[in-house]
């Protein structure tokens, strides 16, 4: 009896959904893999950046955007796929908005992040709010990188420059 209702189940329907994905893949084989799962007639997304005075680097190293529609299995086991980020035991979806969001920032091919206006101008003075530094005024020398500031202080008889994470800078008030 259980026999027949195997070979007489009536087939169930697929119904197909597609969404984003993240893919891991091995350091440095984000184009590979890419190509890999193109070759499988998937929708890939690798966003690339170029920082000043680097060069041309994936927007998130290691990491690709790729077009799931029901079937993961192939994905995952693609030569150079580390894993999928998952979601318990499905692939985390990821909102079409996601990726949107990150391609109306390209332009000819590089993703253009937007610039770090913390307020100050080079040559201002600023006063350190927290950490060892803490009430020491200096000379604001830029960013460094994108979530360091450079000050030139006063230590020793010396300018010093020294880096300090975001945020611990405050405009002197003119006196």
């Amino acid at each position: 009896m259980l026999a027949w209702a195997i070979i007489y189940r009536p087939a169930r329907r697929v119904i197909e959904v597609e969404y984003w994905a993240v893919v891991q893949s091995e350091p440095q084989r984000e184009r590979v893999v890419q190509a890999l799962l193109a070759r499988r007639g998937l929708q890939t997304y690798l966003p690339w950046i170029k920082p000043r005075g680097e060069r041309i680097q994936p927007l998130f190293p290691s990491y690709i955007f790729v077009r799931i529609c029901n079937f993961w299995w192939d994905v995952r086991w693609t030569p150079h796929v580390v894993r999928i980020l998952m979601d318990g035991t499905r692939p985390a979806k990821l909102r079409d908005e996601i990726v949107d969001q990150i391609r109306g920032r390209e332009k000819n091919g590089l993703i253009m992040l937007p610039k770090a206006d913390d307020g100050f101008q080079k040559g201002q003075k600023v006063q350190v709010s927290n950490g060892n530094f803490a009430g020491h005024i200096g000379v604001y020398d830029g960013m460094r990188g994108e979530d360091r500031e450079r000050v030139l202080l006063e230590l020793l008889g010396q300018s010093v420059p020294v880096e300090l994470p975001l945020g611990v800078l405050i405009a002197c008030s003119p006196r």
